[in-house]
């Protein structure tokens, strides 16, 4: 087990930003996660991935925790559907890789997604018309409360559009492992226009269209410091979409089971014109508005923050639709 006072998190949140935490502590079997002596950690304490999906809006006074924990394990029955279970610190770009590598469907529309399982589990990713609750079996976690190991089913860990249980009782569940159900026969997802006119053979084809397309619209985090999409896309009342429509008949939509017409908030950001803004350090990013990029390098958490309320505003000002963030804030 790794503890480390006053660590430096700037390496592990892709947006790099500058800050601290009072402590650092990284676990690399469920018997360390146990041992931890909770009551002596600095509070709040949180889990982590890869930081991939969050913003600190400054240094952090408690703990923070990360999943070193990392297996596949197949649960081969000779059986169509394939359970895997993924110990929670895998990237969960190497499990997609090595799940279309041994010719396993069901993950592929989520290729280079960056993350670890563990948070995917907890953000409910999503990308290209799947989201990880579409293939989430189960997970296991450590219940900081109880100090116990418990089991969700799928159906028990509350999943929605990027929400979960385990967003809603943040720092109680510490997800160990996921259990996902895979596929032999194919069974390619393709509703995504940009995928629509694809015909695969494995899904490995399906992978290599996702992660050209996504390098065609998103920054590599290694290259340019960001945490992906910043805002959920929002749904908007029949009536709302209506009004919007009647401006720009061609404002891509599409239509929810509960009555709402989902309208992407990448759109609405552009065409309230903020494409292209910056403040300070931090700006919208050129290819895909979506994205707010640490454009310097060296942005701070206020200059990201300030440049969120802008782009809300400008927003809610031009169509009178409200963005929410899907990053999670930390510190706020």
């Amino acid at each position: 087990m790794v503890r480390i006072e006053n660590y430096d998190l700037s390496g592990r949140n892709t947006f790099r930003m500058k800050v601290k935490c009072a402590l650092f502590v990284e676990y690399e079997t469920v018997g360390e996660l146990e041992s931890i002596d909770w009551d002596s950690l600095p509070r709040p304490v949180i889990s982590v991935g890869a930081g991939s999906n969050l913003l600190f809006a400054g240094d952090f006074p408690g703990t923070v925790l990360h999943s070193a924990i990392r297996y596949i394990k197949y649960v081969d029955m000779g059986l169509d559907s394939v359970p895997v279970m993924v110990g929670a610190g895998v990237k969960f770009d190497d499990f997609v890789a090595k799940a279309c590598a041994d010719n396993l469907w069901g993950v592929e529309n989520l290729s280079l997604i960056p993350g670890d399982v563990g948070a995917a589990a907890v953000q409910n990713i999503g990308a290209y018309g799947v989201e990880a609750a579409d293939v989430i079996d189960g997970v296991t976690c450590y219940d900081t409360v109880a100090r116990r190991m418990v089991k969700f089913k799928a159906g028990e860990c509350g999943y929605g559009y990027r929400e979960s249980l385990f967003k809603k009782t943040a720092g109680r569940y510490v997800i160990t492992g996921v259990l996902f159900r895979l596929n032999r026969s194919p069974k390619p997802r393709l509703e995504y226009r940009g995928l629509s006119g694809l015909v695969p053979k494995c899904p490995q084809d399906v992978r290599n269209e996702v992660i050209r397309i996504r390098r065609s619209k998103l920054p590599d985090p290694e290259e340019l410091g960001s945490a992906g999409s910043f805002f959920k896309n929002p749904m908007v009342p029949p009536e709302v979409y209506s009004r919007i429509a009647g401006e720009f008949p061609n404002v891509p939509h599409y239509a929810t089971s509960g009555g709402d017409v989902k309208v992407p908030a990448a759109w609405l950001i552009e065409n309230s014109g903020m494409k292209g803004r910056s403040v300070g350090g931090a700006a919208v990013y050129a290819k895909q508005p979506l994205v707010i990029v640490n454009a310097s390098g060296d942005a701070t958490p206020s200059d990201v923050l300030a440049l969120e309320k802008m782009i809300v505003e400008a927003v809610r000002s031009r169509f009178g639709v409200e963005l929410h963030p899907e990053v999670e804030h930390i510190g706020l």
